[in-house]
């Protein structure tokens, strides 16, 4: 692109709230530049006159700069680990009425796959599982409920059993019982305001786009919303290095206590 896209990020945080500042600046300039092109748009500043007069490529242009690569029981695991180790762990610190966070939580794949994991400790009328993302579109999708099968590959058979319907050879809808447990709202990690006192925060496979002050910045506010001895729950290729400079101890690969 000709013109200047420090110009470019300043008038996107003005219109969408997005710092794009906060992600690593070579990945997203490439996105961004390949969905210009795709319109014939040849200058950034040409490009932010479209999306503010035109709302269907305004929210094109969000939904594309989230990162929305989803599926249940990703890394099954380690959600193995966070049933046979974590919750116990958190049932017995904090009672049975957990709080628990899904941030980021893209399509609903995550805190559906935490209901379904939770139902098999107590009934799903108990159940209340936070789930938030800044993607407007991507929430709409997960309050439909409608996956395809690749994205339920890793999901365990008795829950594909119990809490889908089939609708035709490629496509499931999830019950309704599990998403009457999931709370969703629109939230952005890098401005708003963290709900408190949560028992687990799950925020997987996110912030590897992040620059690294953005993700610490991140993962400090995640420690105020944990109750003492809460869990941060995040990504394969997101462990945290030297835990403790954030106020965290490593309780299992991948599963971090408030210290």
């Amino acid at each position: 692109m000709a013109d200047n896209y420090e110009i470019f990020k300043n008038q996107v945080f003005a219109i969408t709230k997005i710092d794009l500042s906060s992600y690593k600046e070579r990945q997203m300039k490439r996105r961004i530049d390949a969905l210009i092109a795709k319109h014939r748009i040849t200058s950034y500043s040409d490009y932010i006159e479209t999306i503010r007069k035109n709302p269907v490529m305004f929210e094109e242009f969000v939904n594309y700069l989230t990162i929305n690569v989803s599926e249940f029981y990703r890394n099954p695991e380690q959600w193995k680990l966070l049933e046979q180790d974590v919750l116990p762990y958190l049932f017995n610190r904090f009672g049975n009425n957990l709080k628990i966070w899904s941030a980021a939580c893209s399509t609903g794949d995550e805190p559906y796959s935490l209901v379904m994991l939770l139902s098999k400790f107590m009934p799903l009328s108990r159940i209340k599982v936070i789930a938030t993302d800044i993607d407007k579109q991507v929430l709409e999708k997960a309050k439909l409920g409608l996956y395809n099968v690749k994205s339920l590959k890793g999901l365990p058979p008795e829950f594909l059993t119990k809490y889908f319907r089939e609708i035709n050879n490629s496509t499931y809808q999830i019950a309704d019982s599990i998403k009457a447990c999931v709370e969703f709202r629109q939230h952005n990690l890098l401005k708003d305001e963290y709900p408190g006192q949560c028992d687990l925060i799950v925020c997987r496979n996110v912030l590897i786009y992040f620059t690294e002050d953005a993700k610490n910045t991140i993962y400090k506010k995640f420690n105020s919303s944990l109750k003492k001895d809460g869990i941060l729950f995040v990504g394969s290729t997101e462990q945290i290095i030297q835990p403790q400079n954030l106020q965290y101890t490593t309780y299992k690969s991948f599963f971090y206590k408030k210290s």
